[in-house]
Protein backbone atom coordinates (compact mmCIF):
# COMPACT_ATOMS: atom_id res chain seq x y z
CA UNK A 1 0.00 0.00 0.00
CA UNK A 2 1.36 3.32 -0.76
CA UNK A 3 0.04 6.84 -0.38
CA UNK A 4 -1.22 6.25 2.69
CA UNK A 5 -0.38 8.63 5.71
CA UNK A 6 -1.76 7.11 8.91
CA UNK A 7 -2.23 9.43 10.84
CA UNK A 8 -3.86 9.25 14.85
CA UNK A 9 -4.88 12.77 14.51
CA UNK A 10 -6.42 14.28 11.22
CA UNK A 11 -7.19 17.85 10.33
CA UNK A 12 -9.49 17.84 7.30
CA UNK A 13 -11.54 15.10 5.73
CA UNK A 14 -12.95 15.50 1.79
CA UNK A 15 -16.28 14.04 2.13
CA UNK A 16 -18.05 13.24 -1.49
CA UNK A 17 -21.31 12.62 -1.84
CA UNK A 18 -23.05 10.68 -4.75
CA UNK A 19 -26.10 12.83 -5.98
CA UNK A 20 -26.13 10.51 -8.90
CA UNK A 21 -29.53 8.39 -10.82
CA UNK A 22 -28.93 4.75 -10.67
CA UNK A 23 -29.38 2.64 -14.03
CA UNK A 24 -32.31 -0.35 -14.75
CA UNK A 25 -30.63 -3.19 -13.12
CA UNK A 26 -28.07 -4.18 -10.77
CA UNK A 27 -25.09 -4.35 -12.98
CA UNK A 28 -26.09 -1.05 -14.24
CA UNK A 29 -25.73 0.10 -10.73
CA UNK A 30 -22.43 -1.21 -10.13
CA UNK A 31 -20.84 0.11 -13.23
CA UNK A 32 -22.34 3.98 -12.65
CA UNK A 33 -21.50 3.62 -8.92
CA UNK A 34 -17.62 2.06 -9.46
CA UNK A 35 -17.63 4.95 -11.90
CA UNK A 36 -18.68 7.39 -9.40
CA UNK A 37 -16.42 6.33 -7.08
CA UNK A 38 -13.15 6.74 -9.30
CA UNK A 39 -14.85 10.35 -10.19
CA UNK A 40 -14.71 11.44 -6.43
CA UNK A 41 -11.38 10.29 -6.23
CA UNK A 42 -10.05 12.29 -8.84
CA UNK A 43 -12.00 15.20 -6.95
CA UNK A 44 -9.90 14.34 -4.14
CA UNK A 45 -12.31 12.82 -2.41
CA UNK A 46 -11.26 10.92 1.30
CA UNK A 47 -14.52 9.44 1.48
CA UNK A 48 -17.99 8.71 -0.70
CA UNK A 49 -21.65 8.01 0.37
CA UNK A 50 -24.14 6.46 -2.14
CA UNK A 51 -28.04 7.36 -1.54
CA UNK A 52 -30.39 5.11 0.04
CA UNK A 53 -30.00 0.93 -1.15
CA UNK A 54 -28.10 1.94 -3.97
CA UNK A 55 -28.34 -1.69 -5.53
CA UNK A 56 -31.71 -1.51 -6.85
CA UNK A 57 -32.24 2.20 -6.89
CA UNK A 58 -34.35 1.79 -3.92
CA UNK A 59 -36.67 0.64 -6.50
CA UNK A 60 -39.34 -1.01 -4.13
CA UNK A 61 -42.46 1.03 -4.54
CA UNK A 62 -45.38 0.44 -6.53
CA UNK A 63 -44.16 -3.07 -7.33
CA UNK A 64 -44.93 -6.63 -6.05
CA UNK A 65 -42.91 -7.59 -2.50
CA UNK A 66 -41.91 -11.01 -3.71
CA UNK A 67 -40.05 -9.56 -7.22
CA UNK A 68 -38.14 -6.92 -5.85
CA UNK A 69 -37.15 -8.80 -2.79
CA UNK A 70 -35.64 -11.54 -5.00
CA UNK A 71 -32.98 -8.45 -5.77
CA UNK A 72 -31.64 -8.64 -2.64
CA UNK A 73 -27.67 -9.77 -2.56
CA UNK A 74 -25.47 -11.10 -0.32
CA UNK A 75 -22.73 -9.17 2.13
CA UNK A 76 -20.10 -10.90 0.62
CA UNK A 77 -21.30 -11.65 -3.03
CA UNK A 78 -19.85 -10.00 -5.89
CA UNK A 79 -21.82 -6.22 -6.13
CA UNK A 80 -20.38 -5.52 -2.53
CA UNK A 81 -16.82 -7.13 -2.84
CA UNK A 82 -16.42 -4.78 -6.12
CA UNK A 83 -16.62 -1.54 -3.89
CA UNK A 84 -14.34 -3.34 -1.47
CA UNK A 85 -12.23 -3.92 -4.10
CA UNK A 86 -12.15 -0.35 -5.09
CA UNK A 87 -11.57 1.18 -1.77
CA UNK A 88 -8.98 -0.84 -1.39
CA UNK A 89 -7.58 0.61 -5.28
CA UNK A 90 -8.30 4.04 -4.56
CA UNK A 91 -7.16 4.10 -1.12
CA UNK A 92 -10.59 5.70 -0.42
CA UNK A 93 -13.52 4.76 2.18
CA UNK A 94 -16.87 3.95 0.15
CA UNK A 95 -19.70 3.97 2.02
CA UNK A 96 -22.04 1.57 -0.56
CA UNK A 97 -25.61 0.66 0.25
CA UNK A 98 -27.74 -2.39 -0.77
CA UNK A 99 -30.93 -4.48 -0.22
CA UNK A 100 -28.98 -7.35 1.94
CA UNK A 101 -30.32 -10.97 1.34
CA UNK A 102 -30.35 -12.18 4.76
CA UNK A 103 -31.94 -15.55 6.44
CA UNK A 104 -34.39 -13.51 8.58
CA UNK A 105 -35.51 -11.49 5.99
CA UNK A 106 -34.03 -8.79 3.57
CA UNK A 107 -31.89 -5.77 5.32
CA UNK A 108 -31.44 -2.04 4.08
CA UNK A 109 -27.78 -2.05 4.47
CA UNK A 110 -24.68 0.38 4.69
CA UNK A 111 -21.76 -1.40 4.44
CA UNK A 112 -18.38 0.99 4.77
CA UNK A 113 -15.16 -0.13 3.58
CA UNK A 114 -12.27 1.93 4.77
CA UNK A 115 -9.38 3.21 2.48
CA UNK A 116 -7.38 -0.51 2.58
CA UNK A 117 -10.40 -2.25 1.51
CA UNK A 118 -11.48 -3.27 5.06
CA UNK A 119 -15.09 -3.70 6.25
CA UNK A 120 -14.88 -1.21 8.76
CA UNK A 121 -18.69 -0.49 9.52
CA UNK A 122 -22.35 -2.86 8.99
CA UNK A 123 -25.22 -1.15 9.46
CA UNK A 124 -29.12 -1.91 8.60
CA UNK A 125 -31.78 0.76 8.77
CA UNK A 126 -33.85 -0.18 12.22
CA UNK A 127 -36.73 2.81 11.71
CA UNK A 128 -37.67 0.70 8.84
CA UNK A 129 -40.98 2.59 7.25
CA UNK A 130 -43.20 0.10 8.45
CA UNK A 131 -46.36 2.03 7.07
CA UNK A 132 -45.34 1.21 3.34
CA UNK A 133 -43.14 -1.00 1.57
CA UNK A 134 -40.51 -1.29 4.08
CA UNK A 135 -43.04 -3.32 6.12
CA UNK A 136 -41.34 -6.89 4.14
CA UNK A 137 -37.43 -5.68 5.56
CA UNK A 138 -36.18 -6.70 8.74
CA UNK A 139 -35.11 -3.99 10.92
CA UNK A 140 -31.31 -3.61 11.76
CA UNK A 141 -30.26 -4.58 15.18
CA UNK A 142 -28.37 -1.67 16.68
CA UNK A 143 -26.50 1.55 16.46
CA UNK A 144 -22.71 0.97 15.68
CA UNK A 145 -19.65 3.58 15.74
CA UNK A 146 -16.58 2.64 14.23
CA UNK A 147 -12.80 3.95 14.36
CA UNK A 148 -12.77 4.76 10.00
CA UNK A 149 -9.46 4.55 8.34
CA UNK A 150 -8.93 7.33 5.31
CA UNK A 151 -6.34 8.25 3.61
CA UNK A 152 -6.08 11.55 5.67
CA UNK A 153 -6.15 10.13 9.24
CA UNK A 154 -8.72 8.22 11.72
CA UNK A 155 -12.15 9.30 12.28
CA UNK A 156 -15.16 7.82 14.72
CA UNK A 157 -18.12 7.61 12.58
CA UNK A 158 -21.65 5.84 12.62
CA UNK A 159 -24.47 5.68 10.16
CA UNK A 160 -28.55 6.02 10.12
CA UNK A 161 -30.66 5.49 7.42
CA UNK A 162 -33.28 7.99 6.36
CA UNK A 163 -36.30 7.30 8.38
CA UNK A 164 -33.70 6.73 11.25
CA UNK A 165 -33.28 10.79 11.01
CA UNK A 166 -37.02 11.19 12.12
CA UNK A 167 -36.08 9.87 15.95
CA UNK A 168 -33.90 12.36 17.63
CA UNK A 169 -32.69 8.97 19.47
CA UNK A 170 -30.89 7.35 16.53
CA UNK A 171 -28.05 10.50 16.20
CA UNK A 172 -28.19 10.76 20.57
CA UNK A 173 -27.22 7.08 20.64
CA UNK A 174 -24.23 7.51 18.16
CA UNK A 175 -23.24 10.56 19.61
CA UNK A 176 -23.03 8.70 22.88
CA UNK A 177 -20.75 5.93 21.47
CA UNK A 178 -18.47 8.69 20.42
CA UNK A 179 -19.52 9.45 16.76
CA UNK A 180 -17.62 12.76 14.90
CA UNK A 181 -19.59 11.89 11.70
CA UNK A 182 -22.86 9.92 11.12
CA UNK A 183 -23.23 8.95 7.39
CA UNK A 184 -27.38 8.96 6.71
CA UNK A 185 -28.12 7.44 3.18
CA UNK A 186 -31.33 8.70 2.09
CA UNK A 187 -33.86 8.50 -0.40
CA UNK A 188 -37.09 11.15 -0.38
CA UNK A 189 -37.60 14.48 -0.92
CA UNK A 190 -35.52 16.91 1.02
CA UNK A 191 -37.74 19.65 2.07
CA UNK A 192 -37.33 22.33 5.01
CA UNK A 193 -38.62 20.13 7.38
CA UNK A 194 -36.40 17.53 7.46
CA UNK A 195 -33.53 19.55 5.92
CA UNK A 196 -34.00 21.54 9.31
CA UNK A 197 -34.47 18.50 11.42
CA UNK A 198 -30.54 17.53 10.12
CA UNK A 199 -29.60 20.53 11.16
CA UNK A 200 -30.73 20.34 14.54
CA UNK A 201 -29.66 16.40 15.07
CA UNK A 202 -25.79 18.29 13.83
CA UNK A 203 -26.38 21.34 16.60
CA UNK A 204 -27.78 19.19 19.39
CA UNK A 205 -25.03 16.50 19.18
CA UNK A 206 -22.06 18.65 17.69
CA UNK A 207 -21.56 15.93 15.94
CA UNK A 208 -21.00 16.22 11.68
CA UNK A 209 -24.14 14.77 9.67
CA UNK A 210 -23.48 13.94 5.79
CA UNK A 211 -26.21 13.44 3.52
CA UNK A 212 -26.56 11.74 0.43
CA UNK A 213 -29.76 11.82 -1.47
CA UNK A 214 -30.83 10.74 -4.94
CA UNK A 215 -31.53 13.97 -7.69
CA UNK A 216 -34.46 15.33 -8.96
CA UNK A 217 -36.61 13.28 -11.72
CA UNK A 218 -36.06 10.55 -9.87
CA UNK A 219 -38.06 8.02 -7.48
CA UNK A 220 -39.90 11.05 -5.99
CA UNK A 221 -36.65 12.42 -4.99
CA UNK A 222 -35.15 15.64 -4.88
CA UNK A 223 -31.16 15.96 -4.68
CA UNK A 224 -29.91 18.39 -1.73
CA UNK A 225 -27.18 16.25 -0.23
CA UNK A 226 -26.04 18.00 2.40
CA UNK A 227 -22.88 18.36 5.23
CA UNK A 228 -23.97 19.83 8.26
CA UNK A 229 -20.40 20.69 10.05
CA UNK A 230 -21.79 20.45 13.69
CA UNK A 231 -20.24 23.61 14.80
CA UNK A 232 -22.42 26.34 15.51
CA UNK A 233 -20.90 28.87 17.21
CA UNK A 234 -17.80 30.67 16.52
CA UNK A 235 -14.85 31.31 18.68
CA UNK A 236 -16.28 34.38 19.78
CA UNK A 237 -19.46 33.03 20.51
CA UNK A 238 -21.42 34.54 17.63
CA UNK A 239 -23.32 31.61 15.86
CA UNK A 240 -22.84 30.91 12.01
CA UNK A 241 -24.19 28.51 9.43
CA UNK A 242 -23.37 24.51 9.86
CA UNK A 243 -24.58 23.94 6.59
CA UNK A 244 -20.66 23.49 4.89
CA UNK A 245 -22.75 21.76 1.70
CA UNK A 246 -26.06 21.83 0.49
CA UNK A 247 -26.38 20.17 -3.04
CA UNK A 248 -28.89 21.21 -5.64
CA UNK A 249 -31.65 19.46 -7.14
CA UNK A 250 -29.52 18.57 -10.08
CA UNK A 251 -27.11 14.83 -10.45
CA UNK A 252 -23.51 15.11 -9.63
CA UNK A 253 -21.04 14.55 -6.92
CA UNK A 254 -21.17 17.12 -4.35
CA UNK A 255 -17.26 17.41 -2.07
CA UNK A 256 -16.87 19.38 1.03
CA UNK A 257 -14.19 19.63 3.08
CA UNK A 258 -14.81 19.21 6.94
CA UNK A 259 -12.29 20.68 9.18
CA UNK A 260 -12.39 17.95 11.78
CA UNK A 261 -9.25 19.33 14.15
CA UNK A 262 -11.71 21.90 14.50
CA UNK A 263 -15.00 19.72 15.58
CA UNK A 264 -12.75 17.95 17.71
CA UNK A 265 -12.06 21.48 19.95
CA UNK A 266 -15.33 22.74 19.62
CA UNK A 267 -16.87 19.20 20.91
CA UNK A 268 -14.27 19.80 23.99
CA UNK A 269 -15.05 23.33 24.87
CA UNK A 270 -19.43 23.79 24.23
CA UNK A 271 -22.09 23.09 26.41
CA UNK A 272 -24.27 20.57 24.29
CA UNK A 273 -24.21 16.83 23.47
CA UNK A 274 -22.80 15.31 26.19
CA UNK A 275 -21.80 18.06 28.39
CA UNK A 276 -24.80 18.91 30.86
CA UNK A 277 -27.18 15.68 30.12
CA UNK A 278 -29.49 14.50 32.96
CA UNK A 279 -29.78 10.78 31.33
CA UNK A 280 -31.54 9.71 35.08
CA UNK A 281 -34.53 11.90 34.29
CA UNK A 282 -34.86 10.05 30.63
CA UNK A 283 -36.64 6.84 31.15
CA UNK A 284 -39.17 7.40 29.49
CA UNK A 285 -37.37 7.25 26.82
CA UNK A 286 -37.00 3.50 27.01
CA UNK A 287 -40.36 2.50 28.23
CA UNK A 288 -42.37 0.15 26.13
CA UNK A 289 -45.38 1.95 27.56
CA UNK A 290 -48.19 2.90 25.56
CA UNK A 291 -49.13 6.22 26.62
CA UNK A 292 -48.72 8.52 23.62
CA UNK A 293 -52.35 9.50 22.51
CA UNK A 294 -51.64 7.97 18.38
CA UNK A 295 -49.34 5.32 18.97
CA UNK A 296 -49.66 2.39 16.46
CA UNK A 297 -50.53 -0.74 18.20
CA UNK A 298 -48.60 -2.52 15.28
CA UNK A 299 -45.68 -0.98 15.45
CA UNK A 300 -42.40 -3.19 15.70
CA UNK A 301 -40.13 -2.74 18.83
Amino acid sequence: MTGIKKEDCMSRLNIALLQIRPGDCTEQNLEIGIRGCRKAKELGADLVLFPEMWSNGYKIHNRPSEEWIQEALPADGAFVKSFQNAAKELEMAIGVTFLERCGSGPKNTLLLFDCHGRQALKYSKIHTCDFDAEKHLTPGGDFYVTDLDTASGTVKIGAMICYDREYPESARILMLKGAEIILVPNACPMEVNRLSQLRGRAFENMVCIATCNYPEGFGGCNGHSTVFDGMAFKEDGDSCDMCILEAPEAEGIYLTELDLSKLRQYREQETLGNAYRHPKKYGELVSARRVYPFIREDYRE
